[in-house]
């Protein structure tokens, strides 16, 4: 390659290319055969045109990638380089294949140290996305195994590679595109001698993969939209008067077609005001004889206005026990629910409310969510549970009195997006009940938290309210952002968790 820049373009192969394609693989693979047939290459355009990629320099092609379709069933099991491409060349394609088999990849050398395989192997990712195959299949050589196979084992010698302790030229570049050694191949390629033999199985899982649909209700929503109520606590005359103004925020979330409404902690404190002379003990449990009625009229509206409700939390007698519990009202109708389990100081004293014993994921029409109410969001064990149950949303309903106690909550439930790559809503209440012992005044400043990185907001903040002020504010939520997330951000977290030190955090019902 001269010093000139190089004008590089991606596109797909076609039949007048095989003259410079069989020149590059003469070029590349001298060690295994050089060049195949012509007619191998006019069946893989045929084929699987969409498959057959290549990188031009001007009118030069200097990198290829060759590819079929196959069950992925079948090579996701140990098969031979021969069971890909037989004796006579011919590719065993499968028309209706659910992955891709990568056949090879081949760089000019004068052009490598451009990333030009990166390019390839990214072009492959897209066209898997694309296409909705499961994954990306492929045999891969060992090259340089043959220099160290008086010393180690085949497995031994992958590990060091994994390791970075050596090098090896396909398998280095294979795990740095993202490719993960699923199992080993005795007799893969019997005359590749640099091998001896031997070809590793390596796989590329796509995150967005979809089975096959037969019905709307098995469409996976990946677009969500979260309504969040700043409610204003003022004096209410009784329930209806609670209710209805509940069932403003819910018709007017729904108008805009949102598929949840978070409300904050105790939004139900000023029903506390309807009895005076009370000590605080008897003033939650007085709040307490509301709350089977204000989950039965919630999930009514669920239902109604077509949106699942996160209804808050209220105060729950069991037995001679006091909960404070949120419910999850789905737009089906059914009902569920996650028990605070940390309660503060304040609760524990001046209420005598006890904790729950478990967390809990929920499936919903609209993703998996988890609720962690107020202070359960400053413990990040709950979060870890809850992603390892493969959590997508955290809803925090919280009350907080100072600025402080909510910047605990905020910044607390921002680390849960981050450390668990899920979004985190937080929805709090504002005003003041001069009339209500213990909830007499609120700071909030509710707001829907992302992961931190390069797939979303710099801030990692999609949207906030006005502190302090009465206001519905919305997010959508792109669930398939933290698939991506999950296996190609900056960092990854969930896969570089260390469980040989700190094990798992899961606690199953």
């Amino acid at each position: 390659m001269d010093h000139n820049t190089p004008k590089l373009s991606l596109r797909t192969i076609e039949s007048s290319d095989y003259i410079q394609i069989a020149e590059l693989m003469d070029l590349v693979f001298p060690d295994v055969g050089g060049a195949w047939p012509k007619t191998t290459i006019m069946d893989l355009i045929k084929q699987f045109p969409d498959g057959q990629i290549c990188i031009v320099d001007s009118d030069k092609i200097v990198g290829v990638a060759l590819t079929i379709k196959v069950s992925y069933n079948r090579y996701s099991l140990p098969h031979t380089y021969n069971d890909i491409i037989d004796e006579n060349n011919v590719i065993q394609n499968n028309p209706t294949g659910d992955a891709m088999y990568g056949l090879d990849v081949f760089v000019h050398p004068d052009y490598r140290g451009l990333r030009l395989g990166r390019r390839l192997y990214d072009a492959r990712k897209e066209l898997c996305r694309n296409k909705n195959f499961k994954a990306i299949l492929a045999g891969g050589r060992i090259p340089l195994y043959y220099k160290h196979a008086d010393k180690l084992s085949v497995p031994e010698y992958i590990d060091k590679v994994k390791r970075r302790e050596l090098h090896d030229p396909i398998l280095s570049f294979q795990l740095a595109n993202d490719f993960d050694v699923k199992r080993l191949m005795r007799g893969y390629l019997p005359e590749d001698d640099a091998s001896k033999g031997y070809g590793t199985l390596l796989e590329w899982d796509n995150f967005f993969y979809e089975e096959d649909i037969t019905s709307v209700h098995d469409i996976e929503k990946t677009l969500v939209r979260l309504g969040v109520i700043q409610w204003q606590m003022r004096t209410m005359h009784d329930l209806d008067d609670l209710m209805d103004q509940a069932e403003y925020f819910v018709s007017s979330l729904s108008n805009y077609k949102a598929d949840f409404a978070l409300f904050p902690e105790f939004f139900n404190a000023p029903l506390m005001g309807l009895q005076e002379g009370q000590n605080s003990v008897e003033a939650i449990r007085f709040l307490a004889s509301f709350s089977d009625e204000i989950k039965n009229r919630f999930s009514q509206m669920a239902v109604t206005y077509n949106i699942n409700i996160i209804a808050g939390s209220v105060p729950v007698i069991e037995g001679e026990k006091l909960y404070n519990v949120s419910y999850l009202l789905h737009r089906d109708g059914q009902i569920d629910a996650q028990y605070k389990i940390h309660i503060t100081p304040h609760e524990e004293k001046d209420w005598v409310i006890d904790g729950g014993n478990s967390v809990k994921v929920f499936d919903t029409d609209a993703g998996r969510v988890g609720i962690l109410i107020c202070y359960d969001s400053e413990f990040p064990e709950l979060g870890r549970m809850m992603a390892e149950q493969g959590v997508q949303i955290i809803f925090v309903p919280f009350w907080t009195d100072t600025k402080n106690g909510y910047q605990r909550v905020r910044i607390c439930s921002q680390a849960r997006a981050i450390e668990n790559e899920c979004y985190v809503a937080i929805g709090g209440s504002v005003g003041n009940l001069p009339r209500v012992d213990n909830v007499d005044i609120q700071y909030a400043q509710s707001a829907v938290f992302s992961p931190s990185d390069i797939y979303f907001p710099h801030d990692a903040t999609l949207t906030e309210a006005s502190a302090n002020t009465e206001m519905i504010i919305f997010a959508d939520v792109d669930l398939t952002k933290l698939k991506q997330l999950n296996t190609e951000g900056s960092v990854t977290n969930l896969k570089h968790r260390r469980k040989d030190i700190y094990g798992s955090f899961i606690k199953a019902d």
